[in-house]
């Protein structure tokens, strides 16, 4: 998963996007009136999730394949110059005031570098399934920050929504719930801090939003953000190119494409659209798309407590975005 910003049009010449219709912008942080749902932000939230949920499988194929920093410094990179290039084939301007340059950074750094570092890291002392649990506590982190930052006060159906989203996640889990212990403690608290920092990163662009076309945007983060990564992973780890199958090359463009690219853009759309609570719980569906295309994809289970997970998160979503 992971990034987020309040991209917005920099000039009229610049909102004729023909990916990106251009829809009202709504002031979630106006506290005089409920945010409203924007059907636009609703399906790039959809665009998002089963983006970032596809994405599961193909990372964790390519993890036998490739180094992990490398993987996800590097695919970033790329994504980054790849999203530069169409915005100037779209004769969007890549320059960004001095002014914007405090907040573009801070947003990369939450959004990007922490989250891939953090649950990167989480990995090497907690399960996959544990460190999902912990990371997809990141909506309730922004519900509780969005109300004193961007007064949006919680509905008794998001609430709802919360509390069936975490039940998905729980029945993900099996039920066992997580087996702290000493050991397990350095991923515990890294994916916490990994989830709190997303958090922080979703009210923060909605507090402060950079006003830059949505691709430019989305390039600039995304290659601020991974740029450190890439270095870092290029420097400490070793790569065998020749060691990725044909299969590994295609899920590559696919990681470079539909992650950093697609889904990415979407994703800022989706924030610029929803009130940053919604957009925060609507990533929820992720694990589970990525659930069952683990199961569909690489053979991974999937009984009854997948599909009651999928279930309860699905509900959780469509309570959340009323």
């Amino acid at each position: 998963m992971p990034a987020e910003v309040v991209a917005g049009p920099a000039n009229p010449r610049q909102a004729d996007l023909k990916i990106l219709p251009d829809y009202p912008m709504h002031d979630s942080t106006r506290r005089d009136a409920r945010p409203r749902i924007a059907p636009a932000g609703l399906m790039f939230l959809a665009i998002t999730s089963i983006g970032w949920g596809f994405n599961w499988p193909v990372t964790k194929f390519l993890l036998a394949e490739l180094p992990p920093l490398t993987l996800r410094g590097v695919t970033g990179v790329l994504g980054a110059a790849l999203l530069a290039l169409l915005a100037v084939m779209r004769r969007q301007s890549l320059r960004v005031e001095g002014a914007i340059w405090p907040r573009l950074l801070t947003a990369a750094v939450l959004n990007v570098t922490g989250w891939m570092v953090l649950m990167g890291l989480a990995l090497l002392w907690l399960p996959a399934s544990e460190a999902a649990l912990i990371a997809y506590t990141m909506p309730v982190w922004a519900s509780i920050i969005a109300w004193p930052v961007l007064g949006e006060r919680p509905t008794v159906l998001r609430t709802l929504g919360l509390v069936l989203a975490f039940a998905g996640l729980a029945t993900i889990m099996g039920g066992n719930g997580i087996a702290a212990s000493a050991e397990k403690l350095p991923g515990i608290i890294m994916a916490l801090c990994g989830a709190f920092g997303f958090a922080v990163g979703t009210v923060f662009s909605k507090k402060y939003p950079i006003h830059l076309p949505p691709i430019t945007a989305a390039a600039w983060q995304i290659g601020i953000g991974c740029l450190p990564i890439s270095i870092v992973g290029l420097l400490v780890e070793t790569t065998h190119l020749s060691l990725v199958t044909p299969v590994g090359w295609w899920l590559l463009v696919y990681s470079v494409v539909g992650q950093f690219c697609i889904a990415y853009v979407s994703w800022f759309a989706a924030l610029a659209r929803l009130p940053a609570s919604v957009a925060a719980i609507g990533t929820m569906a992720v694990p589970v798309i990525g659930v069952v295309a683990s199961a569909i994809a690489l053979g991974e289970p999937l009984g009854a407590g997948q599909i009651a997970a999928l279930i309860f998160t699905l509900a959780a979503v469509a309570l959340a975005t009323r």
